[in-house]
């Protein structure tokens, strides 16, 4: 069982300059204008179609309180983000409220944290891609309330390029872990650092990571994936596919 860590003070800082330049020129340079927003993609960005196929509004019909939905970005850097962990997935996101006219995803993204609606938070997938994972049991309704004011705790935080899982920022994985944990005690995902997380990964870029770094890796930094989400002993397969 991985150990829960404090919770962060919340703090809004201002994002570095120069990791946000580096974002936003590897970004351009893969012709993806806006993180997560584009809708071409290059060929080897889109991950091979899965079986199933389905609407997303048949798909929102079907989605919990609770549950986990897993994207794939379509930028260069986030492409290595899935090839390191070995995964398709890059993105991930959490159900936060099935009472409107679709559901609501609870997400850390570029630049901020926020809500996104399920049809905007699919159509930014490459391939339109999508997996649902959900845990063992329902959530309850004190779960549920618990779960909105988690998200609640961390909306409009700046994300974190970096990864860095005890940063006062945010990134994807990390915001999925804690809101979950803090809710209802499941704990979703691994803790690892990029030592472990590499050595695990020859297929990775180093070069690639070593730039993002400005040179240096930060070893041991601890970190968590949407590939380590995804593969949660116990999570239930909800849907995983095309959402068309």
């Amino acid at each position: 069982m991985l150990r829960a860590f404090p919770l962060p003070h919340r703090t809004m800082p201002r994002p570095s300059s120069r990791r946000l330049g580096v974002v936003l020129a590897l970004t351009a340079a893969a012709a993806s204008p806006a993180f997560a927003q584009a809708r071409v993609h290059a060929v080897d960005d889109i991950p091979a179609p899965a079986a199933a196929s389905e609407p997303v509004a048949t798909l929102a019909r079907s989605l919990q309180v609770g549950d986990i939905v897993f994207t794939r970005v379509g930028s260069y850097p986030f492409r290595k983000v899935a090839e390191a962990t070995g995964s398709w997935t890059n993105h991930v996101g959490i159900v936060l409220d099935v009472s409107g006219q679709e559901p609501l995803i609870g997400e850390s993204r570029f630049p901020l944290s926020g809500t996104t609606a399920l049809s905007r938070f699919v159509a930014r997938s490459a391939g339109s891609r999508v997996a649902v994972m959900r845990l063992p049991e329902p959530l309850t309704p004190a779960q549920q309330a618990a779960l909105a004011q988690a998200a609640a705790q961390r909306a409009h935080v700046f994300y974190d390029t970096g990864f860095d899982a005890r940063s006062h920022r945010q990134f994807c994985s990390r915001y999925v872990r804690e809101v979950l944990q803090q809710a209802t005690g499941a704990e979703v995902g691994r803790v690892e650092t990029f030592k472990q997380l590499l050595a695990d990964a020859p297929q990775a870029d180093i070069g690639f990571w070593r730039v993002w770094y400005f040179g240096s890796i930060p070893w041991q930094r601890e970190t968590v994936t949407p590939a380590s989400v995804l593969r949660t002993p116990g999570l239930r397969t909800v849907f995983d596919g095309v959402a068309t």
